[in-house]
Parts: C-alpha cells; structure tokens; sequence
C-alpha cells in the first residue's frame, strides 16, 4: 500500500494550492483519509478529514485552524484525495502529510491512521 501526496509549493499569502494524494496497493473508498501537517520543531498536527457514511455520501472534519479555507474531497475512480487550500496564511507552512484510516473513523488523532503518504512541502511567504 502506497500514498503518494504531491502539489506541495511555494505561495505568496493569500494564494491557493491543490494537493494530491493518490492511493495504490487497495482501494480506499470505503476508509477515511485525512490531511496532517507538522511544521519544524512542532508535533504533527491533524488538519482534514473525510470519511463515506453512505453509498454515495460523506462527510468531513476540519481543524478550527483551517475551516472555511481549506476543502478535503476524494475521488473514488481515480483512488484520490484532494485538499484545496485557499487564503493560505504563513502560518500555514509545513510539511503536508496524507494518510488512511481503515476503520473508518473520522479521528483527528495521528494513531488512529494506517497508512501515511512521505509528505510535500507547502510554504508560504508574507
């Protein structure tokens, strides 16, 4: 099982960045898959999540940090999930990790995840 996340970058504040976080090895449709991100010298930090409630439904959980600008979906064809970051902020600057929750729970918590994307970098410039 693999994640591979990418879209990471360099952005002036106030910009956008899509990232990406392509699955293979299984299909993920039915477990939760969250976003985390730890900048240097801080704990790894929890920021999206989605999980499936339903045959064609979903549903999401943010970090107070990040709701209302950034949007985490999937697409189930293509074994993805997205994280759209808008009205990025310095403070956003870290390392973006994707990860799986089999379960599926829709967890803030690091240990609840299986399996972790190597992480890309987002940074963001005053």
């Amino acid at each position: 099982v693999q994640l591979q996340a990418s879209g990471g970058g360099l952005v002036q504040a106030g910009g956008s960045l899509r990232l990406s976080c392509a699955a293979s090895g299984r299909t993920f449709s039915n477990c939760a898959m969250g976003w985390f991100r730890q900048a240097p010298g801080k704990e790894r930090e929890f920021v999206a999540a989605v999980a499936p409630v339903s045959w064609s439904g979903s549903m999401t959980y943010y970090a107070d940090s990040v709701k209302g600008r950034f949007t985490i979906s999937t697409d189930n064809a293509k074994n993805t999930a997205y994280l759209q970051m808008n009205s990025l902020k310095p403070e956003d600057t870290a390392v973006y990790y994707c990860a799986v929750d089999s379960s599926p729970s829709l967890s803030r918590r690091v240990t609840e995840y299986d399996y972790w994307g190597q992480g890309t970098q987002v940074t963001v410039s005053s």
